[in-house]
């Protein structure tokens, strides 16, 4: 049992769902609801729910990643774990499946807003691992969209600072797009194209946090945001220095695990400071994970 347990761990790619759960909480800050917060179980009901809908809709997402590219994996990367034999192609289908209905079902008991994201999320996700990863311009996109969803999944606890704050998820999206146009050559290789490109994305993502923070009056949030771009453009330089897969793959490892600091300084940004340490505490979990399960 416990074997098996691991097996689907390994599919769900969990320091990747820890970044999930630093989106939500993100987004639950710039809605504000962390500023007359009282420390009980019932203010924090609401939040539980939105971190337990973004852990099955990020975990079944990337389950059916390995679903949909269980015939190309046995021959690019046949140590996963569909195309090693570890776990059958209908098991980790109906894992997924499970999953992706926990994070719709979780969403729909806070708020029928909430839910309607988790079902946006849930179609995205479906829609890159099936067609839409195939195309240069429309998978990062795609990918960058469920991110974006994502934010605004934490940002849908308060429904007016929804309607408000909307436009935000276009920031995901651009990072999101960056690390996925930059991944293209992690197997075999990349051109110095791609990852120049990633890079001015990056910057388009500081200074749009950058701004936030200084309209706002809350210069703490470079505490988060100088970490987080020493963390993504150290590999990014070294991959653009010699673009070869490896190089690739641990810029890539690194952009996926800095958006705890992205989302930490998102937090610090719309004035949540203590929320944004505890984001930022989650960046230990998430690389201790990265050092027991893949990311990519």
């Amino acid at each position: 049992m416990a074997g098996k347990l691991t097996v689907y761990l390994r599919l769900m790619r969990p320091a990747n769902i820890v970044t999930s759960v630093a989106d939500v909480l993100a987004g639950v800050a710039i809605a504000g609801y962390f500023y007359h917060l009282t420390f009980n179980a019932n203010s924090f009901y609401p939040v539980a729910l939105l971190c337990l809908s973004t852990i099955g809709l990020y975990g079944g997402g990337i389950v059916f990643n390995d679903v949909f590219d269980a015939e190309l994996d046995k021959v690019e990367r046949p140590e996963r774990a569909i195309p090693s034999g570890a776990v059958s192609l209908r098991e980790a289908t109906l894992l997924g499946i499970v999953l992706l209905l926990w994070g719709i079902g979780f969403a729909f008991s806070y708020s029928n807003h909430a839910g309607a994201l988790a079902v946006a999320i849930a179609f995205a996700a479906l829609l890159y691992n099936k067609v839409s990863k195939h195309y240069a311009f429309v998978g990062p996109l795609n990918m960058g969209l469920c991110r974006g969803l994502n934010l605004l999944l934490g940002i849908s606890i308060s429904v007016p600072m929804l309607m408000d704050f909307y436009y935000l998820a276009i920031v995901p999206i651009i990072y999101i797009f960056s690390i996925t146009m930059i991944s293209q050559g992690e197997v075999h290789g990349g051109n110095k194209r791609n990852l120049y490109i990633g890079g001015v994305l990056y910057a388009i993502v500081i200074c749009a946090i950058s701004y936030f923070a200084m309209a706002n009056g809350k210069s703490e949030a470079f505490l988060f945001l100088l970490p987080f771009i020493w963390m993504i453009y150290r590999p990014l330089a070294n991959a653009i220095k010699d673009p070869i897969g490896p190089n690739i793959g641990k810029a890539v490892k690194a952009g996926v695990i800095s958006l705890i600091l992205m989302d930490a300084a998102w937090a610090a940004a719309f004035g949540a400071m203590w929320a944004a340490v505890f984001i930022a505490c989650l960046l230990p979990v998430s690389m201790r994970f990265a050092k027991w399960f893949a990311v990519t």
